[in-house]
């Protein structure tokens, strides 16, 4: 009699290029209420947001114009350690949906105030179910996630059919992507 077979799970993959070096990784996600698709509950209208991936956060978080837009109904509340000491902030259920069209389903999230100009953190929670990677070649800034975590990213995944590539442009009076305060004109740009 034959093994049984795993399920097939489709590997799933992004990748952002950013036009110079960047301390800051940033995508879109949209956010709904949580909800389970496989049980055939409607879907609630997710709505777009910017994102910032954090390693150093342990869980994702969301700001109150998060809350907010999608009308988000607290479960609970937790006590969350920043940068300013410990507080105390709700906790919500979300559904996220990645870059990659790969839903995150009943994500925990807290309300927290994000800097860089992003509604939404990514942690770890969200992280470890896949494989990060980031390059700096030739001043500029590539970073990679695929989901399920298949032990590093699938070079093939580059050409695949899933892989969604998105490009951040960065205008030459934005803020330089460094993190050095100046406008990217006169700081980047201005090195090129």
């Amino acid at each position: 009699m034959p093994a049984p077979q795993k399920p097939h799970r489709e590997v799933r993959g992004f990748r952002t290029e950013y036009s110079a070096i960047t301390n800051v990784l940033k995508t879109d996600v949209s956010i709904s209420e949580a909800f389970d698709p496989a049980k055939g509950e409607p879907f609630p209208e997710a709505k777009p947001f910017k994102a910032i991936w954090d390693t150093g956060a342990t869980n994702s978080a969301v700001t109150s114009k998060v809350v907010s837009d999608c009308a988000l109904k607290p479960i609970g509340l937790a006590i969350v350690q920043t940068a300013s000491g410990e507080q105390r902030s709700n906790v919500y259920l979300v559904n996220i949906l990645l870059p990659n069209k790969v839903a995150m389903v009943f994500v925990r999230v807290t309300e927290a105030t994000i800097t860089g100009d992003a509604d939404v953190l990514i942690g770890m929670d969200i992280i470890q179910n896949g494989d990060l990677t980031l390059t700096n070649a030739n001043n500029k800034t590539v970073f990679s996630f695929q989901i399920p975590s298949i032990g590093g990213i699938d070079p093939a995944m580059h050409e695949a059919a899933p892989y969604k590539t998105s490009h951040i442009k960065v205008g030459r009076n934005d803020p330089c992507p460094c993190g050095s305060g100046k406008k990217y004109k006169k700081c980047c740009a201005a090195n090129k």
